[in-house]
């Protein structure tokens, strides 16, 4: 990089990839600590509106899908306040995303779990709030994964509820 190269390495990346790792790297995060807890989540009492475990896979692929999808738009977007604001604001939902699963599986507690995803709910919708303004397809790509946070939140606490 030269000296007036206007910044960051990162900010000769490719686009793809500043978009793609993160999320990449939150789901991975999530299924290290899912994937050896599922027997103690099988042990638990869930309430009747659990969906089936066939179903988490596919709709967090789709979700991963579409935040990176997000990502990517807004980190195309020339530098401005709003766009710090949106990214900083997606990158933190992403982190309690990924924080998540060590809270409630890894750890065993889903009050952990819920004590992390109700922030996590309200820093989507901010984020889709922030980003509206800036990118309305990038914000819209994010409203299914907050009416699935949405139903998570519930469902963490009713297990919670259950399991107390």
């Amino acid at each position: 990089m030269t000296k007036n190269s206007g910044g960051a390495w990162w900010r000769h990346m490719d686009l793809s990839v500043v978009a793609v790792l993160p999320v990449l790297a939150a789901s991975v995060l999530g299924q290290i600590a899912t994937t050896p807890n599922l027997g103690w989540y099988a042990g638990l009492t869930k309430p009747s509106f659990n969906p089936p475990n066939i179903i988490f896979a596919p709709v967090w692929s789709a979700l991963y899908l579409l935040m990176a999808f997000t990502a990517w738009r807004l980190a195309r977007l020339p530098a401005s306040p709003a766009r710090r604001l949106a990214m900083n604001l997606f990158f933190a939902q992403l982190a309690l995303n990924a924080a998540w699963s060590w809270m409630f599986f890894a750890a065993h507690d889903p009050w952990l779990g819920l004590v992390n995803i109700v922030p996590q709910f309200l820093l989507i919708l901010a984020t889709i709030a922030a980003t509206l303004r800036i990118d309305t397809l990038a914000a819209l790509a994010l409203v299914p994964l907050a009416a699935w946070v949405g139903f998570a939140a519930v469902l963490n606490y009713a297990i919670w509820t259950l399991n107390g």
